[in-house]
């Protein structure tokens, strides 16, 4: 029976739909990266998440493999060019979780902006600061959305009736005010020099690699507060953590970051982010933007159906309901 590997934890209904099809499924979601590549050669698919990194080297080995099933959006973990190459089909799924990508950025902005961690903690001290924990609205501000893909139109979608002007730039995505009445098509410039807030939602390619560094920040408005929820190396958190120093940026909310291995910290990555964390106009949250209990379900459902596509198409006699 052919095989497929997952390799993170997923909704039991991707299980179920791929055994439907056929498959036997090998779930080891604790797997490293170094079992996977001495076994992918036993396999016809894999599920995989951002620990299992696809290079040209584990393509070779894969003599097997048709499909590979990112529980997500970034594909920068895979080689593209050489799995269309080997006619492997690479499936991702940024429609399983854009929403809850969005719910996410806009649960961190309002707590930066209503001060509501440190008012938080005030009150269970038993401390009453109410004029420390005066905050600011989002009615008549400008946010600027940089990448106006799934996550990004989804972000905008939340953020219609706050009362905001929306400018909105992607470059590869440029058409888009039709579906969206409250969102003008833009440019870096414009949002640079007009927007209050700026969200990330790129996914990691060298051309946006440390899109966001000084020289970037220093054309901002001053106090900008700046939303990532996409990649961390989209960042140069030393400029960014300067900048938040300076005033030039008057607050962060961060859920992803140039080095999620902690344990791998340099020393000067641990001063960097030592400094960060003690920051109070900063929101931090560990790469969970998209973990919500309804988008793991819906990744699941999103690549199942893309799964059935493409092997119903390699085989039409196949039954693939």
């Amino acid at each position: 029976m052919q095989q497929v590997l997952i390799t993170d934890g997923v909704h039991p209904l991707l299980i179920d739909g791929l055994e439907q099809m056929g498959f036997r499924c090998v779930y080891e979601p604790q797997i490293s990266l170094e079992a996977v590549r001495q076994r992918v050669k036993d396999y016809v698919g894999m599920i995989i998440n951002s620990k299992i990194r696809v290079d040209r080297a584990m393509l070779d080995a894969a003599v097997q493999m048709r499909f590979i099933g990112r529980l997500g959006s970034g594909l920068e973990i895979i080689d593209l060019a050489y799995a269309a190459e080997r006619g492997v089909a690479v499936h991702s799924a940024p429609e399983g979780n854009r929403n809850a990508v969005a719910e996410h950025a806009m649960g961190m902005l309002l707590a930066l902006a209503n001060n509501l961690l440190a008012a938080d903690r005030g009150v269970r001290d038993r401390i009453w600061r109410r004029e420390a924990m005066r905050g600011w609205e989002l009615w008549g501000k400008t946010v600027g959305i940089i990448g106006f893909g799934n996550t990004g139109r989804s972000f905008a979608s939340k953020l219609e009736s706050f009362g905001v002007r929306i400018l909105a730039y992607d470059k590869y995505h440029p058409f888009f005010s039709d579906q969206f009445s409250s969102v003008r098509n833009s440019d870096l410039a414009e949002i640079q020099a007009e927007a209050d807030i700026i969200s990330l939602h790129l996914p990691l390619t060298a051309e946006v690699h440390h899109l966001v560094d000084a020289s970037f920040l220093e054309a901002c408005r001053e106090g900008v507060i700046i939303i990532n929820t996409s990649r961390g190396q989209v960042v140069r958190t030393s400029d960014l953590l300067a900048a938040l120093s300076s005033g030039r940026v008057g607050g962060a909310c961060l859920d992803v970051f140039e080095n999620e291995k902690v344990a791998t910290f340099s020393e000067a990555e641990s001063r960097t982010y030592e400094a960060l964390y003690r920051r109070p106009d900063v929101i931090l949250s560990p790469h969970v933007a998209g973990w919500t209990r309804e988008s793991k379900q819906r990744l699941a459902e999103v690549l199942l159906r893309k799964i059935r596509a493409t092997e119903y198409s390699r085989n039409p006699a196949q039954e693939v309901d």
